[in-house]
């Protein structure tokens, strides 16, 4: 059955419009649903937060943090999706016009396509800096470098908006090429390459890190866990990232559980989803850690771990260039697969809406995020003393591109997976839940009362903890 006529059988069943694109197969949703929560957080964000808060400590509250607040909310997305069978914002709004809610909770997902929309803005600038960086790592351009010379090449890059805006302009054209070309020929067949690559090259990476003669000590900083170098504040960013780290609270579950068949178990899906992602996670922290500790490196470096720590590295050891460059692709593909999920939202909105073909809202939502990118990138330079906000204390001497990344990560993300799993948790109808999730009466009831008593608390804790 080819993707028309299996939508067009969806559309007489009364699931799906009969113009829509699905998934051809719970695999397919899979690899994309793990390719958009695989991303920067996974090779970079995960690996320094884990240095700065004492390794394994860390890594253990973040695996419950996964499974008690992560996975919960991802399949109460999933299910709005393909419920609604729309866009996120007209998906909310069928679900509250059939069950009689307030109108008001459709902005859940408008505020969802919005926070995707500006995170891709500045995502783009940081996907550029990785596409840079191949270049200068497999040109020799590390090689014996110190680490004054790692850091003038990362301030350089940073300095030239010319350069920033090439790179960024690439990245953003490479993801607006696969969303263009619709569900199947763009978006699972991108992901059905992609994440099988960036495996390969993970794998590749970690075995590389395992020569070093300090993969053991890498094992031990992950997995063993010493909670006397956990604070209170490090259970917190564990609870942020785990939720981070899902693609949850952007509307991008919403949007790809709208194409996912009605005979497809969201609660296996979203484990497999979850599983994978937090394997990613932990190969990245194994291929890091070791090349990290063989050069006598803090693994607690923070954001600059792979911009200037790892490109440290590379420059120092033998074939560092090869496995730098190597690593560095691996970090494109990640950042791209996410790229793609973070921009669909709004083109499928686009499409429902406005009337335009794939190609044009393609087009119309990555010029408008480009553009907004435009801003990020001048704002680590040309207007790198300009803080819009800088009058409120919760903002003094943000840039415009440390305004929306706080603006998304610490308000926009937690309140629109506390407000999913508010309205998913109390207000819809339980009868409704357990038709479309399908589960075992006993499966359900976890489910269930963990969405509504502890994950809103948590994920609460996390939003007010991040505001002050």
């Amino acid at each position: 059955m080819t993707e028309s006529s299996s939508a067009a059988a969806d559309s007489a069943a009364g699931s799906l419009p009969a113009n829509r694109g699905r998934w051809s197969s719970r695999f397919a949703f899979i690899l994309a649903a793990t390719g958009s929560a695989v991303g920067l957080g996974n090779i970079w964000k995960f690996p320094y937060v884990t240095g700065e808060n004492g390794g394994g400590a860390f890594v253990l509250v973040y695996l419950m943090c996964i499974a008690a607040v992560g996975l919960p909310i991802m399949m109460a997305e999933v299910m709005i999706g393909r419920r609604g069978g729309r866009s996120p914002v007209n998906s909310m709004r069928l679900i509250t016009e059939r069950d009689g809610l307030n109108p008001a909770w459709r902005l859940i997902g408008v505020m969802g396509v919005l926070t995707a929309f500006i995170i891709l803005s500045f995502y783009s600038v940081i996907g550029g800096w990785a596409i840079s960086y191949v270049g200068v790592t497999a040109s020799g351009g590390l090689a014996g470098q110190s680490s004054e010379g790692i850091g003038e090449i990362f301030s350089g890059l940073l300095a030239d908006p010319g350069t920033l805006m090439l790179w960024h302009t690439v990245f953003m054209a490479m993801v607006v090429l696969v969303v263009a070309r619709g569900v199947r020929a763009g978006l699972e067949r991108a992901v059905k390459i992609l994440m099988p690559a960036l495996f390969v090259l993970l794998v590749m990476v970690v075995g590389y890190a395992m020569t070093t003669g300090h993969f053991s000590e890498g094992v031990a900083f992950l997995f063993e866990p010493n909670f006397a170098n956990l604070s209170t504040s490090g259970v917190l960013v564990a609870l942020g990232h785990a939720f981070f780290t899902l693609s949850l609270g952007m509307a991008i579950m919403m949007a790809y559980g709208s194409y996912l068949p009605k005979n497809v178990s969201i609660a296996k899906t979203a484990i497999s989803v979850s599983v994978m992602d937090t394997v990613v996670a932990l190969l990245a922290g194994l291929a890091i850690f070791p090349i990290v500790f063989a050069n006598g490196l803090e693994p607690g470096a923070g954001p600059g771990l792979i911009f200037q720590t790892l490109p440290l590295a590379f420059g120092q050891m033998p074939m560092g260039s090869f496995f730098g460059a190597l690593f560095f692709i691996l970090l494109v593909f990640a950042a791209w697969t996410s790229g793609i999920s973070l921009l669909e939202p709004l083109v499928e909105w686009l499409e429902e809406q406005k009337g335009m073909n794939r190609t044009i809202s393609s087009v119309v939502a990555g010029v408008a995020c480009w553009a907004l990118g435009i801003a990020s990138v001048l704002s680590l330079n040309l207007w790198s003393d300009f803080a819009p906000l800088g009058s409120f204390a919760m903002f003094e001497g943000k840039t415009i591109f440390d305004l929306l990344d706080f603006l998304t990560a610490n308000i926009l993300l937690p309140l629109g997976g506390l407000l999913v799993a508010i309205f998913v948790g109390w207000f819809l109808s339980r009868q409704a839940l357990e038709n479309e999730l399908s589960m075992s009466a006993r499966g359900f009831a976890l489910w269930h009362n963990v969405l509504r008593y502890f994950t809103p608390v948590a994920v609460a804790v996390v939003f007010i903890y991040n505001l002050t």
